[in-house]
């Protein structure tokens, strides 16, 4: 299952595409704004308005060889808790060994901002580039997910009774 932390994504259309091919279902998280799809393996969940709200729907949610498209920080620590794959729209994958630093980085910046009016916004911009990472990385992850020795089992004899 893919989880799309959908408000503002600019890569909606290529998750879809992407996962058409592997066959696996697309969930769409927003407050608002976006229509529903009529494809067979995308739904859209319209959560209440609210800060964060979309990320606890996904993240109550999500649990192993699932895969969570976002680039909120705090959102995709969660999902590196679950036990989940967080992928961001560049296609940078948020790891338990990046996510500390990403975590830091981002309380950084928030707290300069806050110390300087003059200092806002929000990086670089979006690219045709960035897209294309992502796309590259999804197609990766979801290769990675698909292969057996990705879902491991118990060795022979250590089965429940």
């Amino acid at each position: 299952m893919i989880y799309v932390d959908a408000d503002a994504c600019p890569v909606r259309d290529e998750v879809l595409r992407v996962a058409e091919r592997h066959g696996v279902e697309v969930v769409y998280v927003a407050n608002g704004g976006i229509r529903p799809s009529r494809h067979p393996l995308a739904r859209v969940v319209v959560v209440d308005q609210g800060a964060d709200a979309a990320d606890k729907w996904i993240a109550d949610r999500i649990g192993p060889d699932d895969i969570c498209v976002t680039v909120d920080v705090p959102l995709a620590a969660r999902v590196v808790e679950a036990g989940a794959l967080a992928l961001a729209h560049d296609g940078t994958l948020f790891t338990a060994r990046n996510i500390g630093e990403k975590l830091a980085t981002r309380d950084l910046m928030a707290d300069l901002r806050a110390a300087d009016p003059f200092r806002q916004g929000g990086g670089k911009g979006f690219r045709p580039a960035d897209r294309s990472r992502f796309l590259e990385a999804l197609e990766r992850e979801l290769r990675s997910l698909a292969r057996p020795s990705s879902h491991p089992s118990p060795p022979a004899g250590h089965g429940t009774a």
